[in-house]
């Protein structure tokens, strides 16, 4: 029964994610209320709210697993690789296949969602307080990979997070504007590569 109802609580999810997903792209995120979204979800508001405790939830929640991204990529890394290498390493691997964290993504409906998320202040609040959680897991994790002082690991931390962010802003830009994914490629594994050895050249010395 434990299953089942897990199953129907993730079908549940999916279906508010959705519908509040498309009613947002077509009509825009503060044209839209939560009652709207329950309506299209066929569920109740008190439903919509057990799920996603705010409005802002229903379209960052799709973001929550890369909260914790960078932290896992330190502490899962081979022997003999030092954070920042890992780091670099998945963040290019990430350009490959096209993540769209990176910005690096030309699906119309996920350049669609970045936009609005970018361009909506309450959408860009709620990803700023999740970079916020991203920078202190990645500190603490730097903290126990290679035991910096915390204000170091901070630091490092930020200048990473902020570092991928600016990266990712480039290449979404380049998108907004017309260009293919496949076309900007190269220059955004060129510009992460520039950008990782500017890091490694001021955090080599700790990462």
């Amino acid at each position: 029964m434990t299953g089942l109802r897990e199953r129907k609580r993730a079908r549940t999810h999916a279906a508010i994610s959705d519908a509040a997903i498309a009613l947002f792209l077509e009509h825009g995120f503060d044209q839209v209320s939560v009652a709207q979204v329950a309506e299209a979800a066929e569920v109740s508001k008190r439903t919509v709210f057990a799920y996603f405790p705010t409005k802002e939830d229903l379209v960052v929640h799709r973001f929550a697993d890369h909260r914790t991204e960078a932290a896992r990529v330190v502490r899962a890394r081979p022997s003999g690789t030092g954070p920042l290498a890992a780091l670099r390493a998945h963040f290019l691997a990430a350009l490959r296949d096209r993540d769209p964290v990176t910005g690096l993504n030309d699906v119309p409906q996920i350049l669609a969602l970045t936009r609005m998320v970018r361009e909506t202040p309450a959408l860009r609040s709620a990803a700023l307080r999740f970079q916020e959680g991203a920078e202190q897991a990645l500190a603490e994790a730097l903290q126990e990979a290679v035991g910096v002082p915390d204000l170091t690991a901070r630091l490092a931390a930020s200048h990473v997070l902020n570092t991928q962010w600016l990266l990712s802003m480039d290449n979404f830009r380049a998108l907004a504007a017309g260009r293919s994914a496949d076309e900007r490629y190269p220059e955004a594994v060129a510009d992460a590569e520039h950008a990782f050895t500017l890091l490694s050249k001021g955090l080599g010395g700790y990462l």
